[in-house]
């Protein structure tokens, strides 16, 4: 468990806060272009890698890094995202209380996920479904064919439970992608108060609802127990089948969320009692120095969350 402390992160910031944040991005780049060398290496006998992840671990961003370091070796790459194997509404499984579970895997249609990857790996041709978040339907979209040397990257949170992918992991890498970094805020040295990874997600979460998602802050707390369940439930069992498994904390990312929900979060804890749990998140943003939003690049994995990102998503 890496640990880094509120005192070392605003010192940093202070010190020079672009040269820290151009190593937090260089230093998450080299831990994926080694993983990339792994996959350019074995891509004839291995040319897709899965890539899941829990809500809010910057999985998207990553795998449209690891493609870009891939492309500028001449190999095409594909990202695919797994939502778009989601069954139509007509298909929702439902439980025995004709709930609908909507973090379950069988949410996913695994028959045409595993057919579709083994088409692939076999040279022949696929139609890509996609899927219509707003009315929960499925349409189709690109064909596909694997050339030579082409790689696939399917990206989404079930992307490692065997429910979904079944026996396609034997030509398949495996990564997994978190938050694992605590942040120690207590300034003074007299508590060993650790912010929580959880919490940390749910701060990208919130603020990526907030501006692109038309979801108010209070909206994501209330879901939080949902989606953690979900995670323990279905994600977090088959972390360590991964070969790869990355940590996505950016050293710089809290002190860049401050502005945009310290003082909603604040005001929500004020009017709820239920939401007191969360003071953690408060404590912490105030103890972390402000950080310039325009020295952050484009190309920054946090930028999936606080917007103006060089990727499309």
């Amino acid at each position: 468990m890496k640990i880094l402390h509120v005192n070392a992160l605003n010192h940093r910031i202070l010190q020079d806060e672009k040269k820290f944040i151009a190593e937090s991005d260089n230093n998450y780049k080299q831990r994926l272009i080694s993983i990339a060398d792994n996959i350019e290496n074995s891509k004839d006998t291995k040319p897709i890698l899965l890539l899941a992840g829990p809500s809010g671990s910057g999985k998207t961003t990553t795998a449209l890094k690891i493609r870009e370091i891939l492309l500028e070796r001449g190999i095409i790459t594909y990202n695919i995202s797994l939502d778009n194997y989601f069954l139509p509404k007509e298909r929702f499984p439902v439980d025995e209380n004709g709930k609908v579970d909507l973090e379950s895997p069988l949410h996913v249609d695994k028959e045409l996920f595993t057919q579709q990857l083994t088409d692939l790996f076999n040279g022949e041709e696929i139609t890509l479904p996609v899927f219509n978040f707003p009315d929960q339907s499925r349409h189709w979209g690109a064909k596909l064919r694997r050339e030579k040397d082409d790689i696939f990257i399917f990206e989404g949170t079930h992307a490692l439970n065997p429910m979904v992918i079944g026996d396609i992991a034997q030509y398949a890498h495996k990564m997994y992608v978190s938050v694992r970094t605590r942040l120690q805020y207590d300034v003074k040295g007299e508590d060993d108060r650790l912010l929580d990874p959880a919490f940390i997600r749910l701060m990208r979460r919130m603020i990526r609802d907030l501006l692109f998602r038309g979801r108010e802050l209070t909206a994501t707390l209330d879901m939080f127990d949902s989606v953690e369940r979900g995670e323990v439930r279905y994600i977090m069992p088959y972390k360590n089948t991964a070969e790869y498994s990355v940590d996505s904390f950016i050293p710089y990312e809290v002190p860049s969320y401050k502005s945009f929900i310290l003082g909603k979060l604040k005001e929500a804890i004020a009017s709820e009692p239920a939401y007191e749990r969360f003071s953690p998140i408060v404590q912490a943003l105030k103890e972390i120095g402000a950080i310039s939003l325009d020295s952050i690049p484009a190309d920054s994995l946090i930028r999936e969350f606080i917007g103006k990102s060089k990727y499309e998503y």
